[in-house]
């Protein structure tokens, strides 16, 4: 959810050609090629947002290089950090922080996965509202 709503702010600024935005799952169930939850679909429809039926997921042990060709890596959890640092052979360049540490908070963002509705648009309410703050971050940094 968090790539489709910072990829949507970043259009409305106009930033969308000067920042590209690439999700990827580290989770050990994470798929490459699985096609987008439905659940995510909903929650992102509900907001205007609406993806390709053949949108599919994107499974970082699949695909390291990302982390090559990457300048920051925002994830949703402490959690998902360190997993990212003890899985992968991070540059020392690459910038690694929480969405809400990036945003100037504390605390994680938990994974909504077979959670119900409800909790994926409670999710979805916190990213969005803290994805503003991520792309001013951004945008002072350049």
């Amino acid at each position: 959810m968090a790539e489709h709503i910072i990829a949507r702010e970043l259009q409305k600024r106009g930033l969308d050609r000067e920042i590209a935005v690439c999700s990827a799952g580290i989770a050990p169930y994470a798929r490459d090629g699985a096609l987008v939850s439905l659940d995510t679909r909903m929650a992102l429809r509900d907001i205007g947002i609406h993806l390709r039926e053949e949108a599919t997921s994107t499974d970082l042990k699949r695909h390291p290089e990302l982390l090559q060709d990457a300048d920051l890596v925002i994830a949703m959890t402490e959690q998902q950090a360190r997993d990212l640092h003890d899985r992968f052979i991070v540059p020392d360049r690459l910038q690694v922080h929480t969405l809400r540490s990036f945003a100037g908070e504390s605390g994680d963002i938990d994974d909504p996965f077979e959670k119900g509705d409800v909790v994926f648009a409670s999710c979805r309410e916190e990213i969005a509202r803290l994805i503003p703050r991520i792309v001013d971050r951004l945008c002072a940094a350049g």
